[in-house]
């Protein structure tokens, strides 16, 4: 059975998820969790993945506040209780 996990989605992204802060999504992997995420809530899709269903490289996403990119990217395990924080780059001038 998959494991539910607590995403932590920014202000810039809870439009697409009904303004929830956190919202809790059953997976087993990073990647799983995100097409989880983007299933029930498709308006994600084109901010978070890009057109392979890769990680968008606009986005930065963290398991306890440790960036996926230094452990196994998508294919990072989680277990029950983790946090995925989804962070998207900012650009200004």
């Amino acid at each position: 059975m998959a494991e539910m996990v607590s995403v932590h989605v920014p202000t810039a992204l809870r439009a697409h998820v009904g303004d929830q802060a956190k919202v809790d999504v059953a997976g087993g992997t990073v990647r799983e969790v995100l097409d989880h995420l983007v299933e029930q809530h498709p308006g994600l899709r084109g901010r978070l993945l890009d057109g392979e269903g890769e990680l968008n490289k606009f986005v930065n996403v963290y398991v306890n506040d440790e960036d996926v990119r230094f452990l196994e990217n998508l294919a990072t395990a989680l277990k029950a209780g983790d946090t995925v924080t989804l962070v998207p780059s900012i650009a200004g001038g």
